[in-house]
């Protein structure tokens, strides 16, 4: 029997699958898409999700990142990383890394897709195959989270949509550049030495452009071909009643999303796969919510809060300035995510 099936081969599924083979275990990964995968995604990796990469033995290539700032209008205000830097890494190039690794670990990846989950006492069925222990990356709109029940009614409040385009420009900047606007924020990662990823983030509704054209300031920098079409993700608060369900465990943005807001998505999914793993190498799945809680509390804590911030207009309009008063206050938020 396969000791570990995981739905989904992203970078929380592969990490899932490649720890899972360093711990002695038989992984197996389900994926539909055609690799490398792309989505949607601002793709800088903070310092914590590189230091992951290095710990699994994925060799990615990107480009370094020095800190973050933010911009609004004439003020901005930047904080360095502490220690070892991030990196800018096209979604492509990271999961065509993480895949290399977990196949050098032996990990099988086969076609298909995992849109139920039949579980007994001694292991799981998905996909017409049989294994102990299911981990379920299957994204914000994982089907197996919904098939077992564990999504709750959807939260008040409108929506928030990611959308991401390329630029083949030259980086003027060594930070994630965070813009902000009355409506959303822009995101601006060097990813190479002529490619900028530029993904904006708001309410749905508007396109690409429209977003994009909030941000005056920005926009004139963006004078170069366009290197990638637009892509979307969204809604992107996901609420999960738990993250362990018997014989299955969440991972990624399956287990639960805030926002974008920070930028941690991917250090985040590196680093709870891997206690997932641990849970299950353990004999005690059920450690795993917990672990979890612990290792997203500080991410959820500060994006809930920029995000209640961002819900009044009297608010929105003093985060930056804010920050460009109290930069200590600013760059401990910061290292807090590294």
């Amino acid at each position: 029997m396969i000791d570990v099936l995981v739905a989904g081969g992203g970078p929380a599924g592969l990490a899932a699958a490649a720890h899972a083979a360093l711990a002695g275990m038989e992984a197996v990964v389900i994926e539909p898409r055609e690799r490398p995968v792309d989505k949607a995604c601002g793709e800088g990796i903070m310092p914590g999700g590189v230091a992951a990469l290095r710990a699994l033995g994925a060799e990615v290539t990107g480009h370094p990142l020095r800190g973050i700032r933010y911009v609004q209008g004439g003020r901005s205000v930047e904080a360095g990383f502490r220690g070892h830097g991030g990196l800018g890494v096209r979604r492509t190039e990271l999961h065509a890394a993480l895949h290399r690794r977990a196949a050098e670990l032996g990990v099988r990846t086969v076609p298909g897709r995992v849109a139920s989950v039949r579980q007994d006492a001694d292991g799981v069925r998905a996909a017409g195959l049989r294994a102990r222990w299911l981990i379920a990356a299957d994204g914000l709109h994982s089907p197996v989270r919904r098939s077992l029940g564990l999504e709750p009614a959807p939260g008040p409040g409108p929506a928030r949509y990611g959308l991401r385009r390329h630029y083949g420009i030259r980086p003027w900047s060594d930070c994630v550049e965070v813009h902000w606007s009355p409506d959303g924020e822009a995101y601006v990662t060097p990813v190479g030495d002529r490619l900028v990823g530029v993904a904006v983030l708001g309410h749905g509704g508007a396109g690409y452009d429209d977003r994009l054209a909030a941000f005056p300031g920005l926009t004139p920098l963006l004078r170069g071909p366009a290197a990638s079409g637009v892509r979307g993700a969204g809604p992107l608060r996901r609420r999960v009643r738990r993250r362990v369900a018997g014989r299955v465990l969440l991972v990624g943005d399956a287990a639960g999303y805030v926002d974008a807001l920070t930028g941690e998505g991917i250090a985040l999914a590196l680093v709870t796969a891997e206690a997932a793993v641990r849970a299950l190498a353990s004999g005690r799945p059920q450690d795993y919510e917990a672990a979890w809680r612990r290792l997203t509390r500080r991410h959820r804590l500060l994006t809930e809060g920029l995000l209640r911030a961002r819900e009044y207009p009297r608010t929105a309009g003093l985060i930056v300035p804010a920050a460009c008063r109290l930069p200590r206050v600013f760059a401990a938020a910061v290292h807090a995510l590294q």
